[in-house]
């Protein structure tokens, strides 16, 4: 049976209770006493069969599963400071009460952590909200604590802070059935603690995993946040490049010597010598439209003590982009 009849039966079933609820306050029958005083008989002559269903329920003689509903468990923690605050201590010994106290209610419904979001609220009205993946879900204080510290060590705030509140995820957690000289991991926490760090230090724009910007620019990426898990269609096996390139950050600044406008000679602090191969050269430009045009010859060269290496030209000046492996 389709949903869809399912509910228009449930529909119709309901109309007919309401129906026979009506008959019945028209009666004067007000309580379930004094529809159970009446006859059976009469009952079903006058209201049918689900009139008789409703009779049998009110003299008890239907039993009726009851359906177990768990009550959804919400894992949040909010304080409101008295006065304002603009050090770090207060808050962080507010966050190390509230991880005890979702540890202990984690712990006694057999749950882990797997995620936790901090919000601070400031004297401004604005907040700040951070979203922790934990990598390996958990209920240890200490261990989410440290996760927090790390990440507040070097936070900053233009506005004093007046409150805060963290919310953890829950979920069951995971067995794992190890060998018989295999144990687990020291601390799994480790990762997320050193990324932490590394945010902190350089910005939030310098850490991650380097992505290819959709351009033809050279050398244009962006960072994203960090993937726990590698990505790989089933079957294709990542595929290694024959010769790669290992450029150098920032390209290095060369000297080239050209013979009929093709390089014949390269000096730089990494490479120098003749140049006894070449291919190119590789125009490519963009960004046209904005302050952030940019154009550029791009060659491919084999030097005499047989290094290859890649070089552009751009306005005039010579660059090393890197070399090939």
């Amino acid at each position: 049976m389709s949903k869809l009849s399912q509910s228009k039966i449930t529909k119709e079933r309901d109309a007919e209770i309401a129906r026979i609820l009506d008959i019945l306050h028209r009666w004067g029958i007000h309580t379930v006493g004094q529809f159970a005083a009446l006859e059976k008989e009469a009952v079903g002559a006058r209201l049918g069969p689900i009139g008789l269903e409703l009779w049998d329920r009110a003299r008890g003689k239907t039993t009726r599963l009851l359906q177990l509903v768990s009550v959804p468990e919400f894992f949040e923690e909010a304080f409101e400071f008295e006065n304002e605050i603009e050090t770090v201590e207060p808050l962080l010994f507010i966050l190390r009460r509230f991880l005890q106290q979702l540890s202990l209610r984690l712990e006694a419904l057999y749950f882990v952590a797997s995620e936790l979001e901090l919000q601070i609220t400031f004297s401004d009205k604005n907040s700040y909200r951070h979203h922790f993946k934990i990598p390996e879900p958990s209920n240890n204080g200490e261990v989410l604590f440290r996760m927090l510290h790390t990440h507040l060590e070097n936070f900053k705030s233009a506005s004093p802070i007046i409150a805060v509140a963290l919310k953890a995820e829950a979920t069951k957690p995971a067995s794992q059935q190890f060998n018989l000289f295999e144990t687990a991991l020291r601390d799994p926490a480790r990762l997320s603690e050193t990324l932490a760090r590394l945010i902190g230090l350089l910005g939030p724009d310098r850490v991650g995993t380097p992505v290819l910007e959709e351009t033809h620019r050279p050398d244009a990426f962006r960072m994203e946040p960090f993937a726990w898990q590698l990505k790989e269609k089933p079957g294709e096996p990542a595929s290694l490049p024959a010769c790669a390139l290992r450029r150098f950050r920032s390209p290095a600044p060369a000297l080239m010597l050209l013979v009929k406008n093709r390089p014949a000679h390269l000096r730089s602090a990494e490479i120098q010598g003749d140049v006894i191969g070449r291919k190119g050269p590789y125009r490519a430009s963009g960004n046209w439209w904005d302050e952030n045009a940019w154009a550029r010859s791009e060659w491919d060269l084999e030097m005499e003590n047989g290094a290859l290496c890649q070089c552009h030209s751009r306005e005039g000046k010579w660059e090393l982009d890197g070399v090939y492996d």
